[in-house]
């Protein structure tokens, strides 16, 4: 009975394979489809002649040209089946397209620095780049200034092409953004009422101002000395000589006109009375 528990403790510990797990393995048989190679295992793995590798990656035409019974290689599992366990001398990507999501975070190494960005083996089919916009938060006048060629670093998917073949990483997006200082807030503008502009008050003419020219002319004297008709009332002795300058100014050119009136008159009375005599003296 002891034996049994033995057994059933010793297969409890298998470990569980799974594929892209790795395995130091030795050759047992070679053919011409493959080899045989144990890996542990209570069976022998299969490794096919397709995924054979070469040392200097040259096609292989014969499994005996790159591998011998006895000879440890590295080895992988390419896909477990029906308790058979096949193989591969080729690295299996450690992150496939089915396995890229944009937000995931992933680490690499700078492989290729250009003026345009850096280039970053993240262990899929293309290389990641880090375009210069997305190193860090500010200006960055050149990639190295940021990363050199063999660093370790960490960044974020943020788009990726399978068909192009295309992988964009950010660096700043794992970054804390800056903090910005807050601007004072802008003094709020208000608006002044607007003055409405004095009105000129109409200047009463006095009851001299609207007798004649004297009056329209002392009106446009207060005017133009900016005196308001409140103040044309208070009289000035200036202003009142000059009104009776100007009133008889006025005066000797009516009495001048009266006479010219007259003259006129006479005048056409001479004319009248030749007339008459010259017609009574021609009948």
């Amino acid at each position: 009975m002891e034996p049994e528990v033995a057994k059933e403790t010793e297969v409890e510990t298998k470990p569980e394979i799974k594929p892209k797990m790795h395995f130091t393995g030795k050759v047992l048989k070679t053919g011409l489809a493959g080899a045989l190679v144990d890996i542990g295992l209570e069976k022998p793995a299969m490794i096919h002649i397709s995924q054979i590798v070469a040392p200097n990656d040259e096609p292989i035409k014969r499994v005996e040209d790159v591998l011998q019974p006895g000879q440890e290689i590295d080895v992988w599992v390419r896909r477990v089946k029906d308790d058979r366990v096949e193989l591969t001398m080729v690295k299996p990507l450690d992150l496939e397209w089915r396995d890229i999501k944009k937000g995931m975070t992933v680490k690499g190494k700078v492989v290729r620095l250009e003026k345009f960005g850096a280039f970053v083996e993240i262990g899929a089919e293309r290389p990641g780049l880090v375009h210069i916009s997305e190193m860090a938060y500010g200006y960055v006048r050149q990639p190295s200034d940021v990363v050199k060629e063999g660093d370790e670093i960490e960044a974020q998917v943020i788009d990726f092409n399978r068909r192009k073949r295309q992988i964009k990483l950010s660096m700043k997006a794992l970054l804390p953004e800056p903090v910005v200082e807050e601007e004072p807030p802008a003094r709020e503008f208000v608006e002044m009422p607007k003055r409405e502009k004095p009105q000129r008050k109409k200047k009463a003419k006095s009851a001299r101002s609207r007798g004649g020219e004297s009056g329209s002319d002392v009106e446009e004297l207060l005017a133009a000395l900016g005196q308001s008709s409140a103040e044309a009332e208070e009289e000035t002795a200036m202003a009142i000589a000059w009104r009776e300058a100007m009133e008889r100014a006025k005066a000797r050119k009516q009495e001048e006109k009266m006479r010219r009136n007259k003259g006129i008159s006479q005048e056409q009375e001479e004319i009248l009375s030749r007339t008459l005599d010259n017609k009574v003296q021609t009948t």
